[in-house]
Order: structure tokens, then sequence, then C-alpha cells
């Protein structure tokens, strides 16, 4: 199965939880987007990633991502990677230990598929 029809599945398994299905970018989100390109954004994906879920154990877990203020954030809410619970869920990701690379790069692929879906791409 190709990265792409990974993505798709992944999204279309979540467009059916009413949760999940109900976020969206807001006007200044997509406007945020637009001026920066998606390349930035993406980089902005896996910085986050890397940061905020990627390590063994998370401080505030449950609670590190914030439901609006950048595209990445809502799109981690409305892909289900937005704690390691989350995660867990959703993409069978075990939890206390450190996410791969493969992971990783898997999660930004989601997000940024979600996001292109957003912008109408």
């Amino acid at each position: 199965m190709s990265n792409q029809e990974s993505v798709n599945r992944a999204l279309k398994r979540l467009s059916y939880s009413k949760f999940r299905s109900s976020f969206h970018l807001s006007k200044k989100e997509k406007d945020y987007v637009k001026v920066k390109g998606m390349d930035v954004i993406e980089a902005h994906a896996r910085d986050f990633i890397a940061k905020r879920l990627a390590p063994a154990h998370i401080e505030n877990d449950g609670k590190q991502t914030p439901m609006r203020g950048h595209p990445v954030f809502v799109a981690q809410h409305a892909c289900g990677c937005c704690c390691r619970g989350c995660l867990k869920k959703w993409y069978h990701v075990p939890d206390n230990r450190p996410l791969t690379d493969k992971e990783q790069a898997s999660i930004v692929m989601i997000l940024m598929g979600w996001i292109r879906q957003e912008m109408g791409e």
C-alpha cells in the first residue's frame, strides 16, 4: 500500500468519528497556510511531533496540544494525533517508548493530508 493510500485510509476512518470530523481550519488558519506555504507548515508539523509527541514520557500528555492557534494543532485533533493516548487508540502506537522516525513521518503525512484536504487540494 502506498503512503497516499495509507493517508487516505486513515482520513476515511477518522471521518466516521463525530468528534474528529468536527474539526476544520478557520479562515485565519487557512490564510496562515497560504502565507507560509505547505513546506513551512510541514516543517512545523515535524517539529511539533518531535517535541510534543515523540518522547516516551510527556509530562502533560493529553493536554500538550492546543485546540487552535496553528493549523497543525487543529490537524492533530482532527487526526487523533494530539497525545499518546489518542495515538494508541487510533493507530495502535504503544506508549512508554519514543516514537520511531518512521512513526513520526507517518503522523506528519496524515496531518499534512488532512491540511491539504481542508485547503481543497
